[in-house]
């Protein structure tokens, strides 16, 4: 088989590379084995504006917020299905001194930060004493639809192999070759492995652990996403919901932990009014990078091996922008962002000569 590109995983990041270059009339094949628990699959999708205990707008906010979701609503359109709806945060102060650093931005005149004009508005789902404030606009990706409906695309169009990549059998030259497969370039989007991979593994990934709940919770309102100290995002789903996350930056394994069960289970009992049922208990290890910034582009010492990765929390909105910004270095020859330009860390990577 001789194809233009070899894309390798099937995330947010893998998925929005294929659809730019279906665009661009390239052909290509994305090697995937859906695994079940790969953040992607996992996440709760939100894109939100802002980040941070001082709730600071985001990296590139303005630029790439509007990119995301004109995008999101393309391949929403185009697959007649919906991927994207509106949920801004209600984020209700765990103390008073929360409430004080929130009300300061607002007082600042800062971007996407309100008070809630209704302070009582929710005592009857919710336990908060301080009060509550409002994030918006926020978006939550239906990842859930969108990702099951694009591999469905890719499925039919012959541009799937459903296995794992094995990247003993890859050799680079000028081309790329994997088994019967013949390609013009590779690009890795396949999250945590990347960080292992013999070309990419000097690049500052950082990877961390992240644990969520989904839970049955029926009387909840699922009009916004709710915050205290973990996000309550509604589900696709009526009536189901997902709690999370957090962050561990050291881990011995990728397994669920007890502590993190018992810890947002009780935090539920406090906080929610109604009741809920815990139906799953999920964990994933995130892509993320020492300095936040996406990785992508291609090697120094091995111009067809290529990456798009380390999306981190972000993936859903700094997947497409990206992946967009990939596609048309690839057809175009374009530039690519510098701070997200892997050949940032040309020097590192050049000591991998293997």
């Amino acid at each position: 088989m001789q194809i233009d590109y070899l894309i390798i995983g099937q995330g947010i990041s893998g998925t929005w590379l294929s659809y730019f270059l279906q665009k661009e009339k390239k052909s290509f094949l994305v090697i995937d084995n859906h695994y079940s628990l790969a953040p992607s699959r996992i996440a709760a999708g939100i894109i939100n504006p802002v980040t941070g205990r001082r709730h600071v707008e985001v990296w590139m906010a303005k630029e790439i917020l509007p990119f995301a979701m004109g995008a999101y609503l393309q391949m929403g359109n185009e697959l007649a299905i919906t991927v994207l709806s509106q949920k801004n945060i209600i984020d209700f102060f765990p103390s008073p001194q929360m409430r004080q650093s929130f009300m300061q931005r607002v007082d600042e005149k800062a971007d996407y930060v309100s008070s809630y004009p209704e302070q009582n508005h929710f005592l009857n789902q919710f336990n908060y004493d301080f009060g509550c404030g409002e994030i918006k606009p926020v978006y939550t990706v239906h990842l859930d639809s969108l990702l099951p409906a694009w591999r469905k695309q890719l499925i039919v169009n012959d541009q799937l192999l459903e296995e794992k990549f094995d990247i003993t059998q890859l050799k680079v030259a000028d081309k790329i070759q994997y088994k019967n497969i013949t390609a013009d370039k590779i690009i890795f989007c396949d999250g945590k492995s990347s960080a292992t991979n013999s070309y990419f593994s000097l690049l500052p990934f950082a990877p961390n652990k992240g644990e969520m709940l989904l839970i049955d919770a029926p009387d909840l309102s699922p009009t916004h996403i709710y915050k205290k100290g973990m996000m309550l995002v509604p589900l696709s789903t009526p009536g189901q919901w997902w709690v999370g996350s957090n962050y561990a930056w050291e881990f011995d394994n990728e397994n669920p932990t007890e502590e993190f069960y018992t810890k947002t289970e009780q935090l539920l009992k406090h906080w929610l009014k109604v009741p809920f049922k815990i139906t799953h208990h999920l964990c994933g290890i995130r892509p993320a990078t020492l300095e936040r910034r996406p990785f992508v582009g291609f090697h120094p010492l091995h111009p067809a091996v290529g990456i798009l990765n380390g999306m981190g929390t972000k993936g859903c909105s700094l997947a497409p922008f990206f992946a967009k910004q990939l596609a048309n270095h690839l057809v175009h020859n374009e530039p690519i962002n510098s701070e997200a330009d892997v050949n940032r860390f040309s020097k590192i990577l050049s000591r991998n000569i293997s």
